[in-house]
């Protein structure tokens, strides 16, 4: 079920709603009578290809206002406006949107837009709090741009971020507590880049969507999460993160260690580049005669050996590890001794190559404790592998 309310938001609904028929999920949409106002029963039907009404006197024998959220494997309310959640919080049913919720025993995500003022009112966030309480998930809401000139939290996650999360919900639903309420994160993600020439670079496969994953499965869960990115393919940044961009391994280094002083958990999962240029040349390499000069590189800094030499007491410090199977052993041996060898808390070690981990959607690995501990990752969404990850964070935080 898509619930649709009555906001300005209303018309980034179908997209989601095409991102969520494309997957090959059947969704029946569920507006109220304003969202009407904003975005025509017509578009909502052609996109799903199913009927769309508003009140719960429409096929009367087949009960809608009953069955539909019987048989719901998801809910979905995007955008959630302040009138929604107050409708919901107290088990309102005015309309079918709002009847269908209260016979819903499947997850259920709300995903607020609205007015900062609203979104930050007394009321509301007691509606919030109260939603959750009964297990629902309210997702923390985007900063930017709202209606007119006004900007500032309230903003509607993009619907990318909305699919990967209710995504999220289909394969855990129990994936998103709010068990870091208080705990401050940093989380790095993406590939750098060691500048040849102004136009070249060395670079890595590295697309940023696990570091991604990471962050905002992590702010979902009440954790105030600063995201140090490197380059990315085009993704954009998280709801309710702080996000720093950054290009070279040793920008991310200094980045990094401003971001983890004071924090309660730090994953690195960024593909840091081991080498850099010696030298830039200061303009573009030209073809020649003759072959170019040498590269000659230079080892760049570990930046997470650094974290963990220089972490606060009590300081859950988490790396990620890309291998190969070679002649000495296979990705699980070679991840064991880069444990070791690194002195984390925690290490997630990614198994790379033909399809696997770099530029996919999916992920799939083990983790690795500093108590001996190894916990198999089935294949599954990045968002999927963050929640096993936090939990294993949130237990040691604890």
């Amino acid at each position: 079920m898509l619930g649709v309310a009555g906001g300005i938001a209303a018309y980034k609904s179908a997209e989601l709603l095409r991102r969520f028929t494309e997957s090959g999920h059947s969704v029946r949409v569920l507006p109220t009578a304003a969202a009407l106002e904003f975005v025509g029963a017509a578009t909502f039907e052609a996109l799903s290809g199913q009927p769309v009404h508003t009140g719960v006197f429409h096929d009367v024998p087949a009960v809608p206002h009953v069955k539909l959220g019987q048989e719901a494997d998801l809910v979905v309310v995007a955008p959630a406006t302040a009138d929604l959640l107050a409708r919901a919080a107290q088990g309102r049913a005015d309309d079918l949107l709002t009847a269908a919720l209260l016979t819903a025993r499947c997850p259920v995500l709300f995903a607020p837009a609205m007015h900062t003022e609203m979104w930050e009112h007394p009321a509301t966030r007691a509606n919030v709090e109260l939603l959750r309480s009964r297990g629902a998930v309210v997702l923390e809401p985007a900063s930017g741009r709202l209606t007119g000139k006004d900007t500032g939290p309230g903003r509607l996650p993009d619907p990318a971020e909305i699919a990967e999360l209710a995504r999220l919900l289909l394969e855990r639903a129990s994936a998103l507590p709010r068990d870091l309420v208080g705990r401050r994160v940093v989380v790095s993600a993406g590939g750098t880049r060691e500048a040849l020439d102004p136009v070249r670079f060395l670079g890595n496969r590295s697309s940023g969507r696990q570091g991604y994953a990471l962050a905002r499965v992590a702010a979902q869960r009440g954790a105030h999460v600063t995201l140090v990115a490197g380059h990315t393919a085009d993704l954009a940044d998280p709801a309710a993160v702080d996000v720093v961009h950054v290009g070279s391994a040793l920008q991310m280094r200094e980045a990094m260690h401003a971001a983890v002083k004071g924090a309660d958990a730090v994953v690195m999962a960024a593909a840091v580049a081991d080498f850099r240029p010696v030298s830039l040349v200061g303009h573009k390499i030209k073809k020649g005669a003759g072959d170019p000069a040498p590269l000659v590189l230079t080892q760049n800094p570990d930046i997470l050996i650094e974290l963990v030499g220089a972490r606060e007491t009590g300081q859950v410090v988490v790396g990620f590890a890309a291998e190969t199977g070679d002649d000495t052993g296979d990705p699980l041996h070679h991840g064991r001794q880069k444990l070791a060898r690194k002195g984390v808390d925690l290490l997630v070690v990614n198994a790379v190559g033909d399809g696997l981990a770099f530029e996919v959607a999916d992920n799939a690995g083990w983790l690795l404790g500093a108590d001996g501990s190894e916990t198999v990752l089935g294949s599954g969404s990045k968002a999927l592998l963050a929640s096993h990850l936090w939990d294993a964070v949130a237990a040691r935080l604890s």
